[in-house]
C-alpha cells in the first residue's frame, strides 16, 4: 500500500548534500558548459560555421553525453547514501533569512535525466545532420538544439526551484524558437507563439510557488524546502503542490493545457522527437517526482495530481486514435504516457521511481518512432497523412523494423521496454484506487488500437500514395540513430527493470518495489489482455482497403480530431476574456485617459499664457500684486483662526 508519511530512506532528503570535489564540480558543469558553449559559437560564427557547424553541435551534445557517462560510473561506484553531491557556482543572494546559492545537485535522479537528455538528444542531433541537410537555415538549427538542450541540461541538474525555473525558461525559449524554426509558414508560427504563451501560464504558478518558499523557508534549494516543509501551516503545502501542478501541466501538456502539443508538430520532426520524447515535455514529471516532500503533505495536491494524470492518459489515447497525421497520433500518444507517468507520481512513494522508469523507456521508444515518423516524411515528400502511405515496410525495411520495435514497446508487449515499465503503474493505480487503476487499464487498450491503426496504415495493405512519390530508405546519418533507439525499445527495460528502483528510491524517497523479470499478477493478466483486445480490434478494422478521404465520420472521430474542442474551449475561457478586457482598456484610454491628459496639458498652458501677462515690468503692478497677495493671505489666517 502507499504510504503518505515521510520515509527513513528519504529523510537524506532533507539534508543538504556535500559538496564535490573540484574535478566533479568541472565535469558538472562542462554537461551544462558545453552544448550552451556550442549553441554560442553556432550564433555568432556567422557564414564561416555553415559547411561544418553542425557537426560541432553534434561533438558537443555527445561530449557532455560523455561527461553525464563518466559522472554515472563514479556514482555508481560510491555507496547509495555517498551519491548525493553538489556543485556550487556562486552565492547570488545572501541576506538575513534569505539565502540563494546557484549550484548543481548531482544524485541518482538528475543523472539519470543527464544521461536521458544528452543520450537521446546526440542520437537526435545526429538524424538532424540528414534530415536538414538542404536547410539553408542549418547552422542556427542546430544552434537552437544546443541551446535546448542547455537548459533542459539546467533544469534537471539545479540545486533549487529557482536554478530549476532558469532552465524552465530557457526551454520554453528555445522550444518557441524551435517550434517556429519554419516562421515563414504562418502555422508554424502560430504554433509558436502558442506554446509560448500556454507555458507562461503554468509559469504564474510556479513564480508563485517561489515566492511562497522564500516567504517560509527563506531558500528555494530542495534540501530546505525539504527540511522546512512539514514545520509550516498545512495550507503551505497545499498551495505549493498546487501551484507546482499548475507549472508541470503547462510544460508537460497535460489537462487543461494540452492544446499546445499538437500544434508542435509544425516544428521540423527532430524538434516533435526531442520535445516529445526526452526532454520539454517530462520537465513536468521531473518537478512532480522532485517535489515528493511537498505532495506527501497534502493529499488535496496528490489526488489532484492523480486526477490529472488519469483523464489526460485517456484524452491522449482518444486523440491519438482520432488523427490521420502521423506525427499528430504520435504527440496524441505522447500526451497519454506523460499521463502514466504523472498518475505514478501522484500516488506518492510507492510510483516515484516507477514513473522516472516509465519516462526513460518511453525516451527510447518514443524519440525511435517520431524520427521513424520523419524517415517517413523524408521518403514522402514531407507528407504526415496516413491515409496516403500504406505498403511502406518494403520500401523502407530499416524504417519499419525499428519503428515496429517501438511499436510493441508502446502497447507493452512481453519483453519489450514498455512491458517492464508501465505494467507496474498499473498495479500501483489499482492500490491507489480501482478508478485510477480502471482508467490505466483502459489507455494501455486504446494504446495498443490506435498504434496497430497506425503501424497498419503507414506499412501495410496496398499502397495508396501519389505517382510523383518515391518512397526510399534514409540516408545513414538517419538510420544510424534509429537503430540505436530501436535497440532500446527493445533491451531497454530488460536491463533496468533489476535496479532502477533501488537506485532511484533512496533519492527521491520512494518505496517502490523490487522489480523482476519475470513477474505475474492478475493486472498483469488483464493488461495483456487488453492489449490483445486492442491489437486485434485494429488488425480486423484498417486490414480493409483504407479510403483516402474521410467521409461521414462518427461523432467520437470528430471530437477526438478536434482535441475535444480544447482550443475552443480556450478560446471562449482566456482568449476573447482577455481580448475584449485588452479592448475595453483601450476605449478607456482612448475616450477618457487621452482626453484628459491632453485637456489638463491645454489647460496649463492657457493658465500659463494667462499668468504671462502679469509679468509686464511695471512696478506699480508688482506693488499692487504684492498688497492683494498680503491682503488674501490676512483673510484667510483671520478664518483659519475663527475656526479653530
Amino acid at each position: 500500500m502507499v504510504s503518505n508519511t515521510l520515509l527513513a530512506t528519504g529523510q537524506s532528503l532533507t539534508v543538504a548534500p556535500p559538496t564535490a570535489d573540484t574535478t566533479t564540480t568541472v565535469v558538472a558543469w562542462l554537461i551544462i558548459g558545453l552544448p550552451l558553449i556550442g549553441a554560442a559559437l553556432l550564433l555568432m560564427g556567422g557564414r564561416l560555421l555553415d559547411r561544418w557547424g553542425h557537426w560541432l553541435a553534434v561533438v558537443m551534445s555527445f561530449a557532455a553525453f560523455a561527461c553525464g557517462l563518466t559522472l554515472f560510473i563514479q556514482m555508481a561506484m560510491r555507496s547509495a547514501a555517498d551519491r548525493a553531491l553538489t556543485a556550487p557556482f556562486y552565492t547570488w543572494m545572501s541576506l538575513p533569512g534569505v539565502e540563494t546559492d546557484l549550484g548543481i545537485r548531482l544524485d541518482p535522479l538528475s543523472i539519470v535525466f543527464v544521461l536521458l537528455v544528452t543520450g537521446v538528444g546526440s542520437l537526435i542531433h545526429l538524424y538532424s545532420v540528414g534530415y536538414m541537410a538542404h536547410d539553408e537555415k542549418r547552422r542556427k538549427f542546430f544552434a537552437f538544439l544546443n541551446l535546448f538542450m542547455a537548459a533542459m541540461l539546467t533544469l534537471v541538474l539545479g540545486n533549487s526551484y529557482l536554478v530549476l525555473f532558469i532552465g524552465w525558461e530557457g526551454v520554453g525559449l528555445a522550444s518557441y524558437l524551435l517550434i517556429g524554426f519554419w516562421a515563414h509558414r504562418p502555422s508554424a508560427a502560430k504554433a509558436a507563439n502558442k506554446a509560448f504563451i500556454m507555458n507562461r501560464m503554468g509559469d504564474v504558478g510556479m513564480m508563485l510557488a517561489i515566492i511562497t518558499m522564500f516567504k517560509f523557508f527563506g531558500s528555494t534549494e530542495f534540501s530546505a524546502v525539504n527540511a522546512g516543509i512539514a514545520d509550516v501551516d498545512s495550507w503551505v503545502p497545499t498551495f505549493l503542490g498546487f501551484m507546482l501542478l499548475l507549472g508541470a501541466c503547462a510544460k508537460s501538456a497535460q489537462v487543461p493545457f494540452q492544446a499546445w502539443l499538437l500544434d508542435a508538430m509544425e516544428g521540423p520532426t527532430p524538434v516533435s522527437a526531442l520535445i516529445h520524447a526526452a526532454t520539454m515535455v517530462t520537465a513536468g514529471v521531473y518537478l512532480v517526482v522532485r517535489s515528493g516532500s511537498i505532495y506527501q503533505l497534502s493529499w488535496q495536491a496528490a489526488l489532484a495530481v492523480v486526477i490529472v494524470g488519469s483523464v489526460t492518459l485517456l484524452v491522449g489515447a482518444w486523440i491519438g486514435s482520432s488523427k490521420d497525421d502521423i506525427k499528430k497520433v504520435l504527440a496524441g500518444s505522447t500526451m497519454s504516457q506523460i499521463g502514466y507517468m504523472i498518475l505514478a507520481a501522484g500516488i506518492g512513494p510507492a510510483g516515484y521511481a516507477l514513473a522516472i522508469f516509465h519516462l526513460v523507456t518511453h525516451g527510447f521508444f518514443k524519440a525511435n518512432m517520431f524520427l521513424g515518423a520523419g524517415s517517413i516524411m523524408h521518403a514522402m515528400n514531407d507528407s504526415v497523412d496516413m491515409r496516403r502511405f500504406g505498403g511502406l515496410r518494403k520500401a523502407m525495411p530499416w524504417t519499419f523494423f525499428t519503428f515496429a520495435a517501438g511499436y510493441l514497446a508502446i502497447i507493452g508487449f512481453p519483453g519489450f521496454a514498455g512491458f517492464f515499465s508501465k505494467d507496474p503503474i498499473i498495479e500501483v493505480a489499482f492500490e491507489r484506487g480501482w478508478v485510477f487503476g480502471l482508467a490505466a487499464l483502459i489507455g494501455a487498450g486504446i494504446t495498443a488500437f490506435y498504434m496497430t491503426r497506425l503501424m497498419m496504415m503507414t506499412f501495410f495493405g496496398e499502397k495508396r500514395w501519389e505517382e510523383d512519390v518515391h518512397p526510399h530508405e534514409s540516408p545513414a546519418t538517419m538510420v544510424i540513430p534509429l537503430v540505436i533507439l530501436g535497440i532500446f525499445s527493445v533491451i531497454g527495460g530488460f536491463l533496468m527493470v533489476g535496479g532502477i528502483t533501488k537506485w532511484l528510491n533512496p533519492a527521491v524517497g520512494g518505496t517502490a518495489p523490487d522489480l523482476h523479470i519475470v513477474h505475474f499478477s492478475w493486472e498483469t493478466a488483464a493488461t495483456l489482455l487488453v492489449v490483445i483486445v486492442g491489437v486485434l480490434v485494429g488488425w480486423l478494422i484498417f486490414r480493409k482497403p483504407i479510403p483516402t478521404t474521410r467521409e461521414n465520420a462518427p461523432l467520437y472521430t470528430r471530437i477526438g480530431d478536434n482535441a475535444l474542442y480544447g482550443d475552443t474551449i480556450n478560446e471562449y475561457i482566456a482568449v476573447k476574456p482577455t481580448l475584449g478586457l485588452a479592448q475595453a482598456t483601450a476605449l478607456l484610454d482612448r475616450r477618457a485617459v487621452n482626453p484628459a491628459v491632453d485637456g489638463g496639458g491645454r489647460g496649463l498652458v492657457s493658465l500659463s499664457g494667462l499668468l504671462s501677462r502679469l509679468q509686464n515690468g511695471m512696478i506699480r503692478s508688482y506693488g499692487l500684486l504684492m498688497v492683494v497677495g498680503t491682503a488674501v493671505l490676512a483673510a484667510v489666517a483671520l478664518i483659519l483662526g475663527q475656526l479653530a
